[in-house]
């Protein structure tokens, strides 16, 4: 059984929240645009880390990061990239990935908007995190735990962090 705390879009904030709320976590994912190497180093310096860089990445997270993984955990096989889409509407590389070897799970960010929607076509769930960070047009920060455990994706939870908009808690 392995648990994730998946995050993206952080756009170089970190919130120290993450400290205690992927304190059970095995691993801590991240779906791209990661905006400073401080907050990779958070991430590392916390748990084992996975990660891809996203648009807004500089070369130096370019160099240390690649734009898609694909790799199984505790028997599920993952594709993770930054601009990826969502069922229906997978961006052009993600579509002919996700088509050409379906994986059993699917995540991407960039979007902001938080969705876990069962893809039928090709037997897999897509997870799109939101964003963690206090940038862009999202108005509350997101994150998600979940478990993988022989095979099976399980215990999905929504993390609802501080609302940008109102400057308290969503």
């Amino acid at each position: 059984m392995t648990r994730i705390g998946l995050l993206s879009d952080t756009h170089s904030f970190f919130d120290p929240r993450f400290n205690e709320l992927f304190a059970d976590c095995d691993e801590i994912w991240h779906a791209g645009d990661i905006g400073d190497l401080k907050v990779l180093d958070e991430m590392r310096n916390l748990k084992p880390t996975r990660a891809v860089f996203g648009n807004i990445d500089d070369a130096r997270i370019r160099a240390d990061l690649q734009e898609s993984l694909r790799f199984t955990s505790d028997g599920v096989e993952v594709f993770m990239t930054h601009i990826g889409g969502y069922p229906g509407k997978y961006s052009p590389i993600a579509k002919y990935e996700l088509f050409k070897n379906p994986p059993k799970l699917f995540i991407c960010g960039h979007s902001h908007i938080l969705k876990v929607i069962y893809d039928d076509k090709i037997n897999c769930l897509h997870i799109n995190p939101g964003a963690a960070g206090r940038s862009g047009f999202h108005a509350v920060r997101t994150a998600i735990r979940f478990t993988l455990d022989n095979g099976e994706i399980k215990d999905l939870e929504v993390i609802e962090l501080d609302s940008k908009r109102f400057g308290g808690k969503a």
